[in-house]
């Protein structure tokens, strides 16, 4: 492609423009962005050619551009494909990289009408608790995957443009529903965000929370590390899929509210069992995954 925009130049905008870099599949990349100083880093690292903030003129830009991805927090997207609409090509091919993508349809079929057919929506399952262009490496998509949420009337040349920039980029594609994309996400990426940043939140707000956390070690160190992720983001991804989180939330209590009844009654053989069935099921998820362990977004 030619010309590349990316709203919202961070971990994950500046990591695909890399990779489409070191591959030589792009010609020029814009960024847009918020602040002038993580687009200033994204300058310097050669991530973009020309970087405006959201008060430019950077409108401009988009008529000309073969592809323009929308990487910003999830609450951002709808005003951002409105914007968009109202100045991109009528070839131009547009995509986002949100976390759940009923609410991204949505929006897109509102601000587009019937250009909707050229949005791709899609979802780089890849990431890091870091954030920012400073935090981009060019590799951050190798042998991830990345999901496409296309409806029945998206353009196939538009949903085979963006197939071929994330594969390009590494990742392996795959094609997913958006209700059963945002009912799966819920489960394993989404919950599992909410109950670190719960755990970290609960413990720091007992009288003894320097002890707690002088002793605690790697077990914490690994459960809690996604509790480090952006409050921001992770505000709005909640938000956003709050419907099928809440029904994640809710079967997770249940669970949790059989475990305490068996230690409540000292049942270990119940305990046991619960346990047993968990470890089993996570030995034979980790023996089907033959890619390098992706770090949620």
């Amino acid at each position: 492609m030619k010309r590349l925009v990316i709203v919202g130049v961070g971990l994950i905008g500046g990591s695909c423009a890399l990779a489409l870099k070191a591959a030589g599949a792009v010609g020029e990349v814009v960024g847009v962005g918020r602040t002038r100083g993580n687009l200033d880093d994204a300058r310097s690292r050669g991530i973009v050619e020309r970087a405006y903030t959201l008060d430019d003129r950077w409108t401009d830009e988009l008529r000309e551009a073969d592809v323009v991805l929308v990487a910003t927090p999830v609450a951002q997207i709808a005003p951002m494909l409105a914007t968009i609409a109202a100045h991109s090509g009528p070839r131009t091919v547009v995509t986002d990289a949100g976390s759940t993508k009923q609410d991204v349809v949505a929006a897109a079929a509102k601000a587009f009408g019937e250009r909707a057919e050229r949005f791709v929506p899609a979802h780089p399952i890849a990431g890091t608790e870091h954030s920012g262009a400073a935090a981009a490496f060019p590799t951050l998509f190798r042998d991830r995957t990345t999901i496409l949420t296309p409806g029945a009337h998206t353009a196939p040349d538009a949903v085979a443009t963006i197939r071929t920039l994330w594969e390009t980029c590494g990742a392996r594609v795959s094609i997913l529903d958006p209700a059963q994309h945002d009912r799966i996400f819920a489960a394993v990426s989404h919950l599992p965000h909410v109950l670190a940043f719960a755990l970290v939140a609960e413990l720091a707000a007992r009288p003894d929370a320097a002890d707690v956390f002088a002793h605690a070690a790697s077990g914490f160190r690994d459960f809690t590390r996604i509790a480090g992720s952006s409050p921001e983001m992770w505000r709005d991804i909640a938000l956003a899929n709050r419907a099928a989180l809440s029904d994640a939330l809710r079967d997770y209590r249940t669970m949790l509210d059989r475990m305490a009844q068996a230690i409540e009654r000292g049942d270990g053989v119940a305990l046991e069992e619960l346990f047993a069935q968990a470890s089993d099921a996570r030995r034979r998820w980790q023996a089907a995954t033959t890619a390098p362990k992706p770090v949620d977004r």
